[in-house]
């Protein structure tokens, strides 16, 4: 309940991780921001950048490094932006690059061009077919829980999957009750939804939790994303975030760090397993600009250590790390 006016009043929508409740938060003196962090083994990990405006993320950066090394941790921040790597090397920390996010302009958003053609054809097929998408506020989520959680076990099922944290939403009633939500409906009946992250600045829109059942018509995600883009557009946002594209964007150079060239080459011929390409592919069909996300964490021997704290945090334990 603390942070959720400096939620709503942020200007990059990743703030709402703060809401799912898996975080602890550390507050500056006058409550105008926080650092969301967990911890796994000894690496405190903040997720993102401090969410607060520009002149106190440095303070809230250093109050969180102070307290990690008051217990003797590891300070990490995992998917900070360009905006404030001078901070993370003031505070002693490598950064190393994890991929590029993808944003969307909203205002130059547009159906129209040959270079959208493959989205015009997938919303006007999906209307055919009887799809529509509405929003519905945060105080409609309720009533629909008992509905939107056999779509989400159906769609976990289906990906042979389990439930994600940290970086990322799950299915959670009280998480999705805080939010608006986009759903698909067909006939009437849900097939589609997702959570949207609708900050009140109206600087930048995205979406967190996305789940489809069976009986969703092919293209159903393809056309719930060119929905929500032509609808925050209509609403005054600037940015769509398309969320993470991981180990893409790296230079696949002999002269490149060797942390570069591994990305790079998993991202080349990791795909049947880990999907990185295709992820990339999908989000390219919305012409975003490409933002690197950077890893700030201790260098040399610490590094493996680091990933695998990271990785258990965000799998919900070791056994997660080993299964989808």
């Amino acid at each position: 309940e603390r942070a959720m006016p400096i939620v709503r009043s942020a200007s990059r929508s990743h703030a709402h991780l703060a809401l799912l409740g898996d975080k602890q938060l550390l507050f500056d003196d006058g409550g105008a921001g926080f650092v969301m962090y967990g911890i796994s083994g000894r690496s405190w990990i903040a997720m993102g950048d401090p969410v607060a405006a520009p002149e106190l993320r440095r303070e809230l950066a250093w109050r969180f490094h102070e307290l990690v090394d008051a217990h003797r941790g590891l300070t990490v921040f995992y998917e900070v932006t360009g905006d404030d790597l001078p901070i993370y090397l003031d505070l002693g920390l490598t950064l190393r690059k994890l991929g590029e996010e993808g944003r969307v302009r909203l205002p130059e958003f547009s159906l129209d061009g040959s270079a959208r053609k493959g989205l015009r054809q997938t919303q006007r097929r999906l209307e055919r077919d009887g799809a529509r998408m509405e929003i519905l506020p945060a105080t409609a989520v309720p009533p629909l829980i008992d509905e939107l959680a056999a779509i989400s076990e159906s769609w976990l099922r289906s990906k042979s999957t389990r439930e994600k944290r940290f970086s990322l939403g799950r299915f959670d009633p009280s998480y999705l009750a805080r939010t608006p939500l986009a759903v698909v409906r067909r006939d009437e009946r849900i097939v589609a939804f997702a959570n949207v992250w609708a900050p009140e600045a109206r600087e930048e829109l995205s979406i967190d939790l996305m789940r489809y059942d069976e009986t969703a018509p092919s293209g159903v995600i393809e056309y719930l994303f060119t929905e929500l883009l032509l609808w925050g557009r209509a609403q005054g946002y600037q940015w769509f975030s398309l969320g993470m594209a991981p180990l893409s964007g790296f230079e696949h150079h002999r002269l490149a760090p060797l942390w570069n060239r591994l990305g790079a080459l998993l991202f080349r011929h990791g795909e049947n397993l880990y999907h990185f390409r295709g992820l990339r592919d999908f989000k390219e069909k919305f012409d975003p600009v490409w933002e690197p996300r950077y890893l700030a964490s201790p260098g040399g021997l610490t590094l493996p250590l680091v990933l695998t704290q990271i990785s258990t945090l965000i799998s919900g334990g070791v056994t997660g790390v080993v299964r989808k």
